[in-house]
């Protein structure tokens, strides 16, 4: 099987190559911006949207452009890459998974660029460089080994430090699923439960730092905007974000690993996250109801990570040959593992399940990974899938995924 993995490296570069890189990032999002104008003002005139094809025709003519020569400083793959972004925000936007494409703030600095070209990247695995056009060799933290081939590298900026990105493609030997199979019940108390009986407690990462970020973010909006002591608080925030996404990605790597490496098949619940971190504020003709404390569940929910946590599930879970089923969540929580009953009077509190037609008592949140794991195991069994044969390890079809819903998986280190 062919695996798709990226290596993420911090970069160690000179003054020089810092300054070009802000350049390359700065002339990107002025291509994006400048083809995102365009696309508007065509709408207006004629009603259709302009495919990559004819948005690169803009850009060779921009660059040819007397009025805007300096765009020929930029390489040209990774501008063309830009434009290939908004064509896929725009397809997002068509087919209802993300909102209209909105214009790229030189104050986010979060630029990044991309080299498609393989054959314009070179890397050197043992000394820790990567040399790409215009930019030359550059040093990264050689934190593991670069496996695979070469596909395309990226080139991002966070927190005012740069980042690699380096995709590789590898043939791995087809592996066999070890384990057995368990559900996974997600939750704000217990970050995942288990179906059995084990549970993972929460990181929070942005609460334990919620209230420093919010003593800088008061110190900053009593600032002079675009002053020095802004910007230097404004970095002290950005680097506080990203100490907090540092130590969530990190949390969901190492449980989605354990949990990935010890199971042949993982059950999880198809939940909507958009939906249930939704605002409860409502409008001025109908306020909601509840609102400070649907915003703080708001809040946690988020700072757990579920889907990130969902989606480095299944793509590990596939690289390890096991199968990976997401089901639907309606009563979960409600439906009782002994007898079947379903109903809302026997979740008593948040934590106690008690059935209101046998008795049984357990913790909910196991209730609901014991029921996620029994309808995993009856969509296996449609798809004619035996679970006995995976946990015995047996040849049959790995790394296979059932959703409800296909959705693109990316994968990274």
């Amino acid at each position: 099987m062919q695996r798709l993995q990226a290596f993420r490296f911090e970069l160690m570069p000179t003054g020089e190559q810092v300054r070009k890189m802000r350049q390359f990032g700065g002339l990107c999002r002025r291509v994006y911006n400048d083809a995102l104008a365009a696309q508007q003002k065509n709408r207006e005139d004629s009603g259709k949207f302009v495919g990559y094809a004819g948005m690169a025709k803009w850009l060779t003519g921009w660059r040819n452009s007397a009025e805007t020569p300096w765009l020929k400083d930029a390489p040209v793959h990774a501008q063309q890459h830009a434009l290939k972004d908004l064509e896929r925000a725009y397809k997002n936007f068509f087919e209802g998974r993300a909102g209209f494409p909105r214009f790229k703030r030189k104050s986010d600095q979060r630029d990044s660029f991309r080299y498609p070209d393989r054959k314009q990247i070179k890397l050197d695995r043992e000394n820790g460089r990567v040399s790409v056009p215009k930019l030359g060799w550059l040093r990264y933290r050689n934190s593991r080994t670069v496996l695979g081939d070469v596909r395309c590298t990226t080139l991002s900026q966070r927190a005012g430090k740069w980042y690699v990105s380096i995709l590789t493609a590898r043939e791995a030997e087809q592996p066999v699923p070890v384990g057995p199979a368990v559900g996974i019940d997600v939750g704000v108390a217990r970050f995942a439960t288990l179906s059995d009986g084990s549970y993972i407690e929460p990181l929070a990462s942005f609460k334990k730092h919620e209230r420093r970020l919010a003593k800088y973010q008061r110190s900053m909006a009593r600032k002079i905007k675009g002053s020095a002591n802004w910007r230097k608080t404004k970095a002290r925030i950005q680097r506080i974000h990203a100490r907090i996404a540092n130590a969530r990605a990190d949390f969901l790597h190492k449980a989605s690993n354990t949990i990935s490496k010890n199971h042949a098949m993982i059950a999880v619940e198809d939940l909507q996250v958009r939906n249930m971190s939704r605002s409860a504020s409502g409008t001025v003709a109908a306020p909601g109801r509840n609102v400070r404390a649907k915003s703080g569940l708001n809040k946690a929910i988020l700072d757990q990570g579920w889907y990130e946590f969902r989606r480095q599930l299944e793509y590990k879970t596939a690289w390890r040959g096991g199968f990976f089923v997401a089901v639907p969540a309606q009563n979960t929580s409600r439906t009782c593992p002994c007898c079947g009953h379903i109903s809302a009077g026997s979740r008593k509190t948040q934590a106690l399940f008690a059935c209101v037609n046998c008795g049984h008592e357990a913790n909910a949140d196991l209730v609901g990974a014991i029921n996620v794991l029994r309808r995993g195991e009856v969509q296996l069994s449609s798809e004619g899938l035996e679970l006995a044969r995976i946990a015995c390890g047996e040849s049959v079809q790995s790394g296979h995924s059932m959703k409800q819903e296909p959705t693109q998986v990316h994968c990274d280190g």
